[in-house]
Formats: structure tokens, C-alpha cells, sequence
């Protein structure tokens, strides 16, 4: 099959799918091997960049999406309803990137790293489709464990969780050090 071909299947493949498809399915659907499928792909993603089209291909921890550019966010406005913005409080916030950097974690963890009950934000992170329950923990009472999902990627901007940034080791230290504080000033009251 010619690259247009493959090229313009792959484009109705994702643009069908509506959401992200994992490299190797759309292989298959090709009949391509993995590794080429992704070259076109990267290839296609370029491309589209450089002629500056309304739509994009983005990569979303080995699978990809069609999806609309950031910048014409406007122009979809004026023709549709305004869509509802997620506003994330400091508490939610916060219980997101513990979820991010320490997943698959459970309700209780996040409780002891917090200090404070965590039902809020973590079933608004459900709702907001940021985070979801990954299955439950081999231990008494099987917590359930949460992670984030492909919608916290595509909105925090990164591919995939490695590309979070690492944690200053230094900060991490004055973090230890204030939450031991705490602890202390607990106790003593």
C-alpha cells in the first residue's frame, strides 16, 4: 500500500475513533509492523504542525489522537455552546499530583500523605475524568487504587508520566521536614 494510502487510513482511523488508539491496533488495521505504523505517524504529526492545520496527532503514552489545536480553541467557541471549564482548587490540586507521582496509590495513602480525608478531591478527579480506580489492593479489605487516566496527560501536556518533572530533592526534604513538624505540634496539643 502507498504512504498516502496508509497515511489517509490512519487519519480515518483516529478521526472514526474519536479518542486515543494504541500504535499496534492501528498496525494491524494497516497491516503495517509497529514500528513503521509509527514512523508514519510522527511523520504525519510533523507535518501537520508545519502546515498549520486546524488539527493535530498527538501521542499519549504510545497510543494517538486526532485532535483540535489549542490555538483555535476560539474559533470553536463562536460556533458552539462555551464548554464548561474545570477550575482545580489547591486541595484538588494537591491530591492530583500525589495521585500523578505515586500511583497506583490508595484513598488511605493519600490520606497519611495529606493529613486530611481525601474523599472530595479524589471523587472530583473521578468526575473530571483526571483520575480513575486502576483496581483494588491485595490486602485486607481491598482498597480500592486510583491513577490518572489519558485525560490528565492531554491536559497537563505530556505524553506520558515520565515526562512529569522530577521532583527537587531539596524541596522534598523541606517538605519532609514541615510534615514532621506538623506531627509534632499535633501531638503536643
Amino acid at each position: 500500500m502507498e504512504i498516502k494510502k496508509l497515511e489517509a487510513a490512519i487519519e480515518a482511523i483516529l478521526f472514526a475513533m474519536g479518542e486515543s488508539v494504541e500504535a499496534e491496533r492501528i498496525a494491524k488495521a494497516i497491516e503495517q509492523d509497529t514500528a513503521t505504523t509509527k514512523k508514519i505517524l510522527r511523520n504525519m504529526m510533523t507535518r501537520y504542525e508545519e502546515q498549520e492545520r486546524g488539527i493535530r496527532i498527538i501521542e499519549l503514552d504510545g497510543s494517538f489522537q486526532l485532535c483540535t489545536k489549542n490555538e483555535m480553541y476560539d474559533y470553536l467557541v463562536r460556533i458552539a455552546k462555551q464548554p464548561r471549564k474545570i477550575t482545580l482548587t489547591d486541595v484538588v490540586l494537591e491530591t492530583l499530583s500525589i495521585i500523578a507521582y505515586k500511583q497506583p496509590i490508595t484513598k488511605l495513602e493519600l490520606e497519611k500523605i495529606r493529613g486530611v480525608k481525601c474523599d472530595h478531591a479524589v471523587n472530583k478527579l473521578v468526575e473530571y475524568n483526571l483520575v480513575k480506580e486502576l483496581g483494588r489492593l491485595d490486602a485486607p479489605g481491598r482498597p480500592l487504587l486510583f491513577g490518572t487516566t489519558e485525560e490528565f496527560l492531554r491536559n497537563f501536556g505530556v505524553q506520558s508520566l515520565e515526562d512529569l518533572p522530577a521532583v527537587n530533592p531539596v524541596k522534598m526534604e523541606d517538605f519532609k521536614a514541615e510534615a514532621e513538624e506538623e506531627v509534632q505540634l499535633t501531638l503536643k496539643v
